[in-house]
C-alpha cells in the first residue's frame, strides 16, 4: 500500500471505516457507534504512553472488531429471532456470570416467540451455540483482516476482542496478559461507548468500575474511571466521520488498484455470508456484469466500475435483519419494506469515501427497473444508464439460478425465460438482458481444478455443500454417504483449508470459487 498523499485514490482508512458503518448496521448499533469507539479507544491508547505502532494497530481493531458479524447470521437467528441486533447492546448491561442477569438475557432474547419445547431446547443449546458463533466472527475477521493486508499483532487481537481478564471469555479463554493490549482496550472503550449512549458517563464509570478484574484489565478499568469525562467528550455530532478519519496514527495508507479489487472481493464476501444461499453471489453478478458490459463495448474503465460495482452492491443486506432472509416463505408487506432498504444502506454506508461513492451510486441501482416499478429510489428509465441496466439484469439472473428457501434455483433456461419476460413488460432492459444471457451461455464447462489445497474432488464437493448451509444428514443424503463419513469428510477439509468453523469455510469456498450455481 502506498503512503504518498494521492487524495484521488482509495485510502486505507476510508474503506474500514464504510466496513465500520456496515457492522453498525449488522449488529444494531448507532450509526457511527464504530467511529465513536475507536475514537475513544485511540485516547486510552494516548493516555497510556502507546506509540505510534501501537496505536495504529488500536485504531484497526477497533474499526474491524465486527466485521465477522455475518458469520453464523443463521445460528443467531435461530437463537435470537428478530431481536438478534439488540443482543449486542444488552450485553453491554449484563453481565453473564451472575445468575440474575442471565435469566433476564434468556427472557427478553433467546427463543422469544417459539413454541415452549423448541424454546427450551434453543435455551438449552445456547452456551454451546454461543460459542460456535464467537469462534466463527473471529476467524472470520481475522481471515478478512488477512486479504485486507493487516498485521498480524491486528489479526491476532481480532481473536481476543471477546476474551476477559478473568479467562472466562471466549473462544479461547485466555486470561490477564495473554490477551493481547489493543484487544483489551478497544473491548473496554466499545462497551463503555454503549454504556454512553445508554446511561452517559456516570453509567460507564460504574459498571467498568465494577467489571474491573473481571471482564476488564484493572489497570486499564481505573485508568478509564479516572479520565472518563475526558475521554469520553465530544463523541457525538455530524464530525465524527472526518476526526475518525483525521485521528489514524501514522501517515495515511492508500490502495493500489489491484488492491481494491482485492478489498471490493472481501466485502462481497463479508456480505454474501449473511445467509447460506447467498454464498458466492456477488462474485458471480460481477463477473457476469462485467462480461456484459464488455459484450457491450462499453470503455475499460465502465467495465472495472461495472464489476467492482457488483462486488459492493448488496453490502446494504447486513441492515437487514438475518431472520428475513432466512425465511422459508415469500416475505410480508412489512419485511419487504425493510428489504427494499437494502441497496439504500449500500449507498450510505459507501457514500462517504469519494473513489467509493460513484461505485455505491451504481450498486445501489441493481434493484431498480425502466417502468419505474424497482426500488428503491423508483427510477424511470431515462435514470438508469446502461451500466445500472447491465447490473440489474445480472443479479436478477444470478438471484435466480441460487436456491432460496422458499424455492430451489431455477434452470438457466428457466431464468432466461424470466429475463425475457421481464423485457416484455418492460422493466429490463432488451441490450442488457441479451447481452447478461449471452454472457451466462457462452460460459465454457469448468476447466479441471489443480487440487486446491489437497481437496479431493469429493472433498471439494462436500466444501461447497458446507457453505450452501446443509447439515452433516443433508449432505449424507445428498451425496448418499453416511453421516459418520461426512463427518470425517467435514474434519479433513477443515485441517486441509486450516478452518474450524463452517463460517471459515464458507468464507475459503467463495474465495476459491467454489460455488457454481446450484440447477
Amino acid at each position: 500500500m502506498a503512503t504518498t498523499g494521492d487524495h484521488t485514490r482509495l485510502r486505507l482508512a476510508e474503506l474500514i471505516m464504510s466496513l465500520s458503518m456496515a457492522t453498525d448496521l449488522g449488529t444494531g448499533k448507532p450509526q457511527e457507534w464504530g467511529l465513536a469507539s475507536c475514537l475513544l479507544a485511540l485516547r486510552l491508547g494516548e493516555r497510556l504512553g502507546l506509540d505510534e505502532g501501537a496505536r495504529r494497530d488500536i485504531y484497526y481493531v477497533a474499526l474491524l472488531r465486527w466485521i465477522g458479524c455475518t458469520a453464523e447470521s443463521e445460528m443467531g437467528a435461530a437463537l435470537f429471532g428478530d431481536k438478534m441486533t439488540q443482543v449486542g447492546t444488552a450485553m453491554a448491561t449484563l453481565d453473564p456470570g451472575r445468575p440474575d442477569h442471565l435469566l433476564r438475557l434468556i427472557s427478553q432474547y433467546v427463543g422469544v416467540g417459539q413454541p415452549p419445547l423448541q424454546r427450551l431446547r434453543t435455551v438449552a443449546r445456547l452456551p454451546t451455540a454461543m460459542a460456535e458463533v464467537t469462534r466463527s466472527h473471529c476467524e472470520v475477521a481475522q481471515s478478512l483482516a488477512e486479504r485486507l493486508g493487516f498485521s498480524a499483532g491486528v489479526q491476532a487481537a481480532l481473536w481476543q476482542t471477546a476474551e476477559q481478564w478473568d479467562g472466562r471469555g471466549l473462544p479461547r479463554r485466555l486470561k490477564g496478559e495473554a490477551i493481547l493490549l489493543p484487544a483489551r482496550i478497544v473491548a473496554l472503550a466499545q462497551d463503555a461507548e454503549t454504556l454512553r449512549r445508554l446511561g452517559g458517563v456516570e453509567l460507564a464509570v460504574r459498571l467498568v468500575r465494577e467489571r474491573a478484574g473481571r471482564a476488564y484489565d484493572p489497570a486499564l478499568a481505573a485508568r478509564f474511571c479516572a479520565e472518563a469525562p475526558d475521554l469520553l467528550a465530544n463523541l457525538d455530532g455530524d464530525s465524527i466521520w472526518e476526526a475518525a478519519l483525521a485521528a489514524e496514527p501514522g501517515p495515511p495508507s492508500y490502495l493500489s488498484e489491484a488492491e481494491i479489487d482485492t478489498a471490493a472481493q472481501a466485502v462481497a464476501d463479508f456480505t454474501d455470508l449473511i445467509a447460506p444461499h447467498f454464498a458466492g453471489h456477488s462474485r458471480a453478478v460481477a463477473d457476469l456484469a462485467a462480461a456484459a458490459a464488455a459484450r457491450c463495448a462499453l470503455p475499460d474503465a465502465d467495465v472495472v466500475a461495472v464489476r467492482r460495482a457488483g462486488w459492493l452492491h448488496d453490502l446494504g443486506r447486513v441492515g437487514v435483519l438475518p431472520v428475513i432472509w432466512l425465511q422459508p416463505r415469500p416475505l410480508t408487506a412489512s419485511e419487504w419494506e425493510r428489504v427494499r432498504l437494502h441497496p439504500y444502506y449500500t449507498e450510505r454506508i459507501l457514500a462517504r469515501a469519494p473513489v467509493l461513492a460513484p461505485l455505491a451510486t451504481l450498486g445501489a441501482l441493481h434493484h431498480e427497473r425502466l417502468d419505474g416499478s424497482g426500488y428503491h429510489r423508483c427510477l424511470p428509465a431515462t435514470a438508469l444508464p446502461l451500466p445500472a441496466r447491465l447490473l440489474a439484469a445480472a443479479d436478477m439472473y444470478q438471484a435466480l439460478r441460487e436456491p432460496r428457501p422458499y424455492r430451489p434455483a431455477l434452470t438457466p433456461d428457466a431464468a432466461a425465460t424470466t429475463l425475457r419476460a421481464e423485457v416484455r413488460a418492460g422493466r429490463l432492459d432488451t441490450t442488457a438482458v441479451d447481452s447478461t444471457l449471452a454472457a451466462a451461455g457462452h460460459r465454457t464447462p469448468a476447466v479441471r481444478r489443480q487440487r486446491l489445497a489437497d481437496l479431493t474432488e469429493r472433498e471439494v464437493g462436500v466444501l461447497r455443500l458446507v457453505a450452501r448451509g446443509l447439515s452433516n444428514r443433508e449432505i449424507a443424503a445428498r451425496l448418499v454417504l453416511s453421516e459418520k463419513t461426512v463427518g470425517n469428510h467435514i474434519e479433513h477439509i477443515y485441517q486441509k483449508i486450516g478452518v474450524s468453523t463452517r463460517a471459515a469455510a464458507t468464507l475459503f469456498a467463495m474465495r476459491h470459487d467454489l460455488l457454481p450455481d446450484l440447477g
